[in-house]
């Protein structure tokens, strides 16, 4: 009913936006510009154990998690200017350039998973 509202970042000198629940609810993706560019970050669903996860001086944007909550893809500026599509583990590690080709690549999402 729009009561109890908390503000779960309240980080001094940047903006937070783009909030991505994980596929279990107990986390949450945000983008952030706090550091003096846009980064990915993950949170605990209570705003606790607020973490910088892609850690890269380009602009990375749209974060989604995957239908399990194991991968994040995103996109990113990291390669030349254009955005490209990025996938890294749930914990920041492995980034990669999935897409690696001229032009705006934007906008990843997930193929819904299968139902059992």
């Amino acid at each position: 009913d729009g009561t109890g509202l908390t503000n779960l970042t309240q980080a001094p000198g940047g903006d937070d936006y783009g909030v991505a629940w994980s596929p279990d609810g107990s986390r949450i993706l945000f983008e952030s510009d706090r550091d003096g560019n846009r980064e990915i970050y993950v949170m605990n669903a209570d705003g606790s154990g607020q973490v910088n996860l892609s850690q890269n001086p380009e602009g990375d944007n749209t974060s989604v998690w995957s239908p399990d909550g194991t991968r994040i893809a995103f996109y990113s500026t990291r390669d030349g200017g254009d955005y490209e599509i990025y996938l890294m583990n749930a914990d920041g590690s492995d980034q990669m350039n999935l897409t690696k080709v001229p032009g705006f690549d934007t906008a990843p999402a997930w193929r819904p998973r299968p139902r059992p």
